[in-house]
């Protein structure tokens, strides 16, 4: 395979600095070259102006010139007076035009044709610019006056202007050691210029800082989390797919401030900050995310903030999965053990010939799941609740711990801002933590009690058992995540979502605890919104 040639970016950089100074030479040259020239202009018509001034003073001027055939005494003065003041040629006519001096003998005494000598017969004196053979001149006139102040005639002084290559040949040595220095300084400073570059590149090329563009956005609209990053002025640099799918955003919206995209983002808090934030459950455009913000830094500096984060569903399901189905599979394996100990019963009492006592016994169990079953199913209107609760009634008795629920026990429907999902996960993890605190526990009865109550106003939950309670020490840090006193058998994550599921859905967690005695949480969600019960 062909491999592709990339220049470095100093040499890129160095050359077109390079070219970009020479341009600028040639530009500046050529403007500088026209004030030259204008320079060089103005300057040959005041000295042609005085030249000019000074021959038509001359007395042998005012003599000749009114003399017949008077060229013959006056133009070799003429020519003494050209060369002494440097001048191209100098013209002296009578008021007839006849030429009394010229550079071309054969032109004395001859009559002048010219255009633009007829206003200086008027006693005007001005410069004209004419091109001839010889190139452009610039040309004086100056009227002749004699003592009378009567026009006797007309001098003209004329000198070639020089030609750009001549103006070069004259400025070479200046011009030489002005590009030399301009090319030099221009050179020198992009080569800083461009290590300085290279430098907050972190010396990566320019296709190389494209491919890891194209590289990390390919990698972030993979991710199934979203991710939104923002700088010191809480412009977005990143937006990904995910994020916009979760907030229901569309468009490009690259560039532009973070508050006109969402208008309850948390996330420029973090520019303020020095530490990250972790897994924070925080509500952004009705949406119950759980969020990741850390502080981007470079040298210690804050340059910018990145948020991860998941739709709170999400986290939810996974919970779920982690704690009720968990639960509802050990369920299974529970009552499958306890109706294979029924099973056995029932063939040992048939085996002795007691029928009837057999017969007594499927119905007595029966009836008492009936009665379970149907008490559930009438007091909670969800059939995932009351799921789970038959599942860890079933695990209560296999571990030797009696699950009593309250007989007031009622739930037709859920707060606001919560759903089953919520509750699943609030009454399983508690459930399974006293569960936990019971299984080694040396109480000869062991128990939880449940209760679930709802009213138009409120729904609390209370939730107490008979265990060994909570040391005092670890009060302040049983509700942060990762915290568990479970061990490797423990994720530490149960009472964390129950304590963000109760901020999210604005409502109040409580707990007491005794040792040696056991220990109750109290849990209680208002039934309405509390900004609309406010507005109403």
């Amino acid at each position: 395979m062909e491999k592709s040639f990339h220049m470095p970016i100093q040499l890129k950089i160095t050359l077109l600095s390079f070219v970009i100074v020479a341009f600028s030479i040639l530009i500046g040259g050529i403007f500088i070259f026209g004030n030259i020239v204008s320079v060089r202009e103005d300057e040959i018509g005041k000295r042609s102006m005085i030249t000019a001034h000074t021959i038509a003073e001359l007395p042998d001027v005012q003599k000749w010139v009114r003399e017949p055939e008077g060229w013959l005494q006056l133009n070799p003065i003429i020519e003494n007076l050209r060369k002494i003041h440097q001048a191209d040629y100098i013209v002296v006519l009578n008021n007839q035009h006849i030429r009394y001096s010229h550079p071309v003998f054969s032109q004395l005494g001859t009559t002048s044709n010219s255009t633009d000598e007829s206003a200086a017969f008027a006693e005007h004196e001005y410069l004209s610019k004419a091109a001839g053979e010889l190139g452009i001149s610039i040309r004086a006139f100056v009227p002749i006056l004699d003592d009378d102040n009567e026009q006797i005639g007309v001098v003209l002084v004329g000198n070639i202007l020089p030609t750009i290559p001549e103006l070069i040949k004259d400025l070479k040595g200046e011009i030489a050691i002005i590009l030399f220095l301009t090319l030099l300084f221009g050179v020198c400073g992009s080569w800083l210029m461009a290590r300085r570059i290279k430098k907050e590149t972190f010396q990566l090329e320019p296709h190389e800082i494209s491919r890891m563009l194209v590289e990390r956005t390919a990698a972030f609209n993979a991710m199934h989390e979203g991710v939104i990053a923002i700088d010191n002025n809480q412009t977005i640099t990143i937006f990904n797919e995910k994020a916009k799918q979760m907030l229901d955003i569309s468009g490009d919206v690259i560039g532009r401030n973070i508050n006109d995209i969402i208008h309850d983002t948390r996330l420029p808090e973090v520019l303020d900050r020095t530490s990250p934030i972790f897994n924070q459950e925080i509500s952004v455009q009705n949406r119950n995310i759980v969020s990741n913000r850390v502080p981007i830094k470079i040298a210690d500096k804050t340059i910018g903030a990145v948020a991860i984060f998941q739709d709170r569903t999400d986290v939810t399901k996974l919970a779920e999965e982690l704690t009720s189905v968990k639960a509802f599979v050990e369920a299974l394996r529970v009552q499958n053990h306890e109706h294979m100990n029924k099973l056995h019963t029932i063939a040992g009492l048939i085996q002795l010939g007691n029928l009837d006592d057999a017969l007594q016994y499927i119905f007595q169990i029966t009836e008492e799941q009936e009665e379970l079953t149907r008490f559930l199913t009438k007091h909670i209107h969800d059939d995932n609740l009351v799921g789970l609760l038959l599942s860890k009634i079933s695990l209560g008795r296999e571990l030797g711990i009696e699950l009593i629920m309250d007989k007031h026990t009622k739930l037709d429907r859920f707060p606001a801002d919560m759903d089953h999902h919520d509750f699943v996960l609030i009454i399983g993890n508690l459930i399974e933590n006293s569960f936990a605190a019971l299984k080694y526990c040396a109480e000869e009865t062991k128990q939880v009690y449940l209760s679930i109550y709802q009213d138009e106003h409120h729904c609390q939950i209370v939730l107490e058992d008979n265990g060994p309670g909570i040391d005092e020490g670890i009060h302040g840090e049983i509700f942060d995540y990762g915290f568990t006193t479970k061990g490797a058998d423990g994720s530490g994550i149960g009472l964390y979502l129950i304590d963000q599921i109760v901020k999210k859905a604005k409502g109040e967690l409580k707990f007491t605890t005794r040792p040696d005695e056991g220990t109750s949480f109290f849990l209680s969600f208002p039934m309405h919104d509390i900004e609309e019960n406010q507005h109403d």
